[in-house]
């Protein structure tokens, strides 16, 4: 019997792929759990029309990703922290501060969230560091964050 799958399979195949499978584990099994849709003309257009929507939903994130990975090219952050012996902060800057200080300094349209903030230990001493914020699979961008000794 032919089936298309719903989701991956392991052994079996991936999303959208017609497989030849017993009849019994089809019934029994994949059409029960919705793992899978019986082979028709309308299922196989229908799961083509999904792909395609799935395909431009994928681009249309991507270029809105690229769109605000544009606004978050230029920008510097500096983080006044109080700072004890050898230049190590009483505190640390985490990347949820590094998301806040975007949005609310950043004349950015959107809003970071900060598990996009990729930094991997919170910052401890005074300098710059290069941090990276994930817009998307394959966007990217690097925000300069300085952390300087607070005066007064």
């Amino acid at each position: 019997m032919k089936v298309i799958l719903k989701d991956d399979l392991e052994n079996l195949g991936e999303q959208g792929d017609v497989v030849d499978v017993k009849p019994g584990y089809a019934r029994n099994y994949l059409l029960p759990r919705g793992l899978a849709y019986e082979a028709s003309d309308e299922n196989l257009e229908r799961i083509e029309q999904e792909r395609q929507e799935a395909e431009e939903r994928a681009r249309r994130d991507y270029l809105e990703a690229r769109r605000r990975a544009s606004q978050l090219e230029d920008q510097v952050l500096t983080f006044s922290e109080n700072v004890g012996e050898e230049g190590k902060l009483f505190g640390s800057v985490t990347g949820s501060d590094v998301a806040d200080r975007l949005n609310e300094e950043g004349g950015l349209d959107f809003e970071v969230e900060k598990r996009t903030v990729l930094l991997e230990e919170p910052l401890k001493t005074i300098g710059v560091t290069m941090v990276e914020i994930k817009l998307h699979a394959d966007v990217v961008v690097e925000v300069e964050v300085r952390v300087i000794r607070e005066t007064g």
